[in-house]
């Protein structure tokens, strides 16, 4: 029976798995997967030759001990994703689909507390068949075939439960998690956002980074806008014996939590989570504007009131980054579709050159504008940076074409990746979909002439490694793999 992946693998063991696997005619892992893709249907010699430069990059890829640098991995005991089952609370199949992308855009049965693996599945069964060409649906393949040794396009129902039943008892124990993030997806570092509990700094585990996110501190006018305390700087305060009577206390605040921030170990500030509520335009607001929402509720306020308290704070946020040295991640693209286009923060960030603006998930769908705001600034104050993390798993034809856009029109030291998932398995899988498409695009400069294979090899490194290291200078006191 396919499944159990060994958390301490021996090496003849993956050889042997993936042996019985590559028989079976399902198993595809690396430059398998990236000679399948995009095998070109010119001349054999062409397709020879592509294929024979995928597999060497592809190996490469796999070489490099990662950096990513946005994630969202809870701590494992609250991990999302666990359910109820027949015996007793834990993940399984269910689980893992539940906590991926995959329900934003397609059907999934509910799980029913207690409820069997069987019972789901003869309903849930039937949730995929209009979704396989999704990348929603696909970027979580590479782990049931990777880790479990299962084909879900073809998988059965006695696989499905014993897929089912290997995924329940893996998370048994803490370590699967550090071995499918360190071992099995080659990931050193991680800088984990925990929005869940954005002013608080929980360390999980060995690979993580932290930051600070700021997003909650946009709505500092009053303190009723603050129901979980794990958001709330007012409580901040108030454990710190702070007052805060005035917009220049709160201000004082939000310094004092960018400092302690830093000083436990954040490596930036990340704003995840305005894209979704609001517009990425951020207007330079004088303080006597924004004053007239300080102390007020938000049902006292008009929404221009409430924008100008916001649009001030950002401003002063950006003026921290530089103040503690810290690189500031914003989410631009695909939220709140009416004004995330990182064209929005063209302001901003020009009128604050010294600020190292991150733009994560490359501005989806605006991934060309997302190149020119690099492009244009790097003219100006050389402060942009973008960042890949997302766009293989939301669009991987789209991530292809931003990947092969950028490196054409910005060096290739401005270019980040993260995996910005959930739980282990998607974790890996959206890091083998990362390398998959971005060694997809260098084997085709290289064939194609507009690239050599040694710098092919050296944008491979910079994009999965050293670019982090560069741009987050605090990680590389945390690193730890020798």
């Amino acid at each position: 029976m396919p499944g159990s992946i060994p958390f301490e693998p021996r090496e003849e063991d993956s050889v042997s798995n993936n042996t019985g696997l590559a028989r079976r005619g399902f198993l595809k892992t690396g430059a398998g997967c990236l000679a399948g893709l995009a095998a070109p249907t010119g001349q054999a010699d062409e397709t020879h030759i592509l294929t024979a430069v995928q597999d060497r990059i592809a190996k490469h890829l796999h070489s490099i001990t990662a950096i990513d640098v946005h994630d969202h991995l809870r701590p494992f005991d609250a991990l999302w994703g666990y359910v109820e089952t027949e015996h007793g609370r834990g993940m399984n199949l269910y689980g893992l689909w539940n906590t991926s992308y995959y329900p934003w855009t397609n059907r999934l049965t509910p799980w029913k507390p207690r409820g069997t693996f069987d019972s789901w599945w003869m309903q849930a069964r039937h949730d995929f068949d209009n979704a396989h060409a999704t990348t929603f649906y696909r970027y979580l393949l590479p782990a049931f075939r990777d880790l479990y040794g299962f084909d879900f396009d073809r998988i059965s129902d006695p696989e499905a439960r014993a897929l089912d039943q290997q995924i329940f008892q893996n998370y048994r124990e803490k370590r699967w998690v550090d071995h499918v993030v360190t071992e099995r997806s080659n990931i050193e570092l991680m800088i984990i956002d925990p929005y869940w509990s954005r002013l608080d700094y929980p360390t999980a585990y060995r690979f993580q980074a932290r930051n600070l996110n700021t997003s909650s501190l946009l709505n500092g006018f009053h303190p009723s806008e603050y129901t979980d305390p794990h958001d709330d700087p007012y409580l901040f305060a108030r454990h710190r014996n702070l007052s805060v009577q005035s917009l220049d206390d709160y201000l004082s605040l939000i310094d004092g939590l960018c400092r302690e921030a830093k000083e436990h170990g954040a490596v930036c500030l990340t704003d995840d989570d305005t894209a979704y509520e609001r517009t990425l335009e951020f207007e330079n607001v004088p303080p006597n504007r924004a004053v007239k929402a300080f102390g007020r509720k938000r049902s006292e306020l008009k929404p221009q009131e409430i924008k100008d308290f916001q649009d001030f704070i950002m401003w002063r946020l950006v003026e921290l980054a530089v103040r503690y040295d810290l690189p500031y991640q914003i989410h631009t693209g695909d939220a709140r579709l009416q004004g995330s286009s990182p064209m929005h923060l063209l302001e901003l960030i020009e009128a604050n050159p010294k600020t190292k603006f991150v733009l994560m998930h490359g501005g989806f769908p605006w991934v060309d504008e997302t190149g020119v705001i690099a492009f244009e600034e790097l003219s100006r104050a050389k402060n942009v940076w973008l960042d890949s993390c997302w766009l293989p798993t939301l669009s991987y034809t789209m991530a292809k074409r931003a990947f092969g856009e950028w490196l054409e029109l910005i060096p290739s030291d401005r270019i980040l990746w993260g995996s910005d998932l959930h739980h282990a398995e998607g974790i890996y899988s959206a890091t083998e979909m990362t390398r998959r498409c971005l060694g997809e695009t260098l084997a085709e400069k290289v064939v194609r002439g507009d690239l050599l294979e040694p710098d092919a090899l050296r944008i491979g490194e910079q994009i999965m490694r050293d670019n982090a290291l560069e741009v987050f200078p605090r990680l590389k006191a945390l690193l730890w793999k020798g």
